[in-house]
């Protein structure tokens, strides 16, 4: 994956976008819109998964045929909004391996805190994709790579629903080896760190809290 930032246009995601950005989109399909375009995403953000052969019976012949190589990769999930991205991406992938990075946003510093951090073993030699709905500040974003390549992992994408340009070079300047893939790039974060025209807040709308 050689861009810094992949924008996917598929038009049945950005169908199901602009649904989940609507205000009077309940909780209940808002979840459900973000499990599909999570769906669809993993496709784009796994394509450079490792590949190898394995020797198959089919009910006519015998066959190399193409199967995953390597270990299981690693979804991490940015508590708690990541959670929504994650579960879609599960259905496509149960075999991955899951861990949680828990950080909350100081509303005053908008700076990241860290509460949680729960990651698979072996992270050196899996490919790891850090799931959150929304890069804004891309404080946390950084905040939670720093603690990855720390526990190891070296091979690492970041997929989230909206970003802000301010999240992407804030990615961009703190960790340019890792590769963001998005649905959409928004216009700018306003003054409390939220995304415009953006969805709300994420967690917010994925679990009908305030």
């Amino acid at each position: 994956m050689k861009e810094h930032l992949t924008v996917v246009k598929h038009p049945l995601i950005q169908h199901k976008l602009t649904l989940m950005r609507e205000k009077d989109t309940s909780t209940a399909v808002f979840r459900q819109l973000l499990r599909e375009i999570s769906q669809l995403l993993a496709y784009e953000v796994t394509y450079e998964l490792d590949m190898t052969t394995r020797r198959i019976e089919t009910p006519l012949q015998e066959m190399d045929a193409p199967v995953l190589a390597g270990r299981k990769l690693a979804l991490i999930s940015i508590l708690r909004a990541g959670n929504g991205l994650l579960d879609g991406m599960l259905e496509l992938i149960p075999s991955a391996r899951v861990g949680f990075v828990g950080l909350y946003r100081d509303e005053k510093t908008l700076k990241p805190v860290q509460y949680y951090f729960k990651v698979p073993d072996y992270l050196d030699e899996r490919m790891v994709i850090v799931v959150d709905p929304m890069l804004a500040t891309g404080n946390s974003s950084a905040a939670a790579v720093d603690l990855l390549k720390q526990s190891g992992a070296k091979n690492i994408r970041f997929l989230c629903l909206l970003a802000a340009p301010e999240g992407v070079a804030r990615m961009k300047e703190a960790h340019p080896d890792v590769p963001i893939v998005t649905a959409a790039l928004d216009e700018r974060l306003n003054d409390k760190g939220y995304i415009l025209p953006g969805l709300g807040d994420a967690g917010d709308r994925m679990y009908g809290t305030k």
